[in-house]
């Protein structure tokens, strides 16, 4: 707890002179620092969203009902987005993070458009799920990542055989919108030529360790856009016979650009942890906020204080600078989160800070 009653902070006696002088500064569109000095400027981060955890379990039902509700092509997008009853005005599930969860029919394609704002994919389930970014055509497993970043064409599509293509869409639209710089442009042939032979990127790039020399490449986002499960699963599983691991994250690896080793795209970073079997995390909490994908297993998090119960395919979010800690519930199997966060933006401004939680050996009560 921090003494608002100290030196250097607003501690002001209101007077009816003062609330005169009030009124009178309101009269010309101005204000006096000192009243609102101390909300403004806390003695450290007060995130207004609150821990939450959406189960795929209940929504999925209701996510396969709006398959008869609405077509894409009047949707526009056929998503059911997961909003922070404390982010509702800015549509985010936490922070300035916005995710939904997006359905398709086999043989439906939604209409190729592009936007300011940063978007990626982590896909739930079918096997005939695409997406088409700039001219080249990304074939889509369960458990696979995708970015589609600013500014690009992309548009998706199932042509699977008989099954729903479910994946979860992350996007940093709040941001974009607090600092008012959105655009949106649908293509205006509404689908994009394949200019590209399939996975391109994923094949030049999705080698560990050996990267194609492309001196041309500009972009401030990954050239590769594409990551699958299966090479995800077996660098984890590799790193995990080699790492004691972080005792705050488990064994955790993050997505990067394979040209610089920085972020996948500016304003928004992803990993993939693992939590081996037993394995409990200390608490631990930082600037930067944070929304979780449930890839492998089942578990609980303590987050705030509170514990939450998670299953494969459920999402939950940990906000700014909030106290949270994770445990496997399976003595023998491994379970995986994947996650994607707006560390870029905290990074690039100098305003990350993380901390470890000390007492009771480093775990929440709950």
């Amino acid at each position: 707890m921090h003494d608002d009653n100290v030196a250097g902070r607003a501690r002001v006696v209101e007077t009816p002179e003062l609330a005169a002088f009030y009124r009178a500064l309101a009269q010309h569109e101005a204000g006096a620092l000192w009243t609102v000095a101390n909300d403004i400027e806390p003695w450290e981060p007060k995130p207004h969203a609150i821990p939450m955890l959406w189960s795929y379990e209940a929504l999925r039902p209701m996510v396969l009902q709006s398959l008869e509700l609405v077509r894409p092509e009047d949707a526009g997008r056929r998503v059911v987005m997961l909003v922070n009853p404390k982010r509702r005005d800015v549509s985010a599930a936490v922070g300035w993070l916005y995710t939904g969860i997006q359905v398709m029919k086999p043989g439906e394609a939604a209409s190729a458009h592009r936007h300011m704002a940063s978007a990626l994919r982590f896909i739930i389930e079918g096997s005939g799920a695409y997406t088409v970014v700039d001219g080249e055509r990304l074939t889509l497993q369960a458990n696979d990542f995708v970015i589609t970043p600013n500014g690009t064409w992309h548009e998706h599509g199932n042509d699977g055989g008989t099954s729903p293509c479910i994946w979860q869409d992350g996007l940093d639209i709040p941001l974009i919108n607090a600092l008012e710089a959105n655009f949106y442009q649908v293509h205006p042939e509404l689908h994009q030529s394949v200019a590209r032979p399939v996975n391109a990127s994923h094949l030049a790039y999705g080698n560990p360790a050996l990267k194609p020399l492309e001196p041309d490449w500009r972009k401030p986002y990954s050239p590769l856009l594409k990551f699958s499960w299966e090479r995800t699963y077996e660098a984890l599983s590799h790193y995990a016979g080699v790492t004691d691991g972080s005792p705050f994250d488990g064994v955790v690896m993050e997505y990067v650009n394979p040209l610089t080793g920085g972020s996948v795209m500016p304003t928004m970073g992803a990993q993939m942890q693992m939590l081996r079997g037993g394995e409990s995390t200390r608490a631990h909490r930082h600037t930067g906020n944070v929304i979780y994908h449930v890839a492998k297993g089942s578990g609980h998090s303590v987050i705030g204080g509170t514990g939450f119960d998670w299953k494969e395919h459920d999402i939950f979010c940990v906000p700014s600078w909030t106290w949270h800690e994770h445990a496997n519930a399976s003595a023998s199997d491994d379970a995986c989160l994947f996650s994607f966060n707006d560390f870029p933006v905290m990074k690039s401004l100098a305003i990350y800070h993380e901390q470890a939680y000390v007492p009771n050996d480093g775990h929440q009560a709950y």
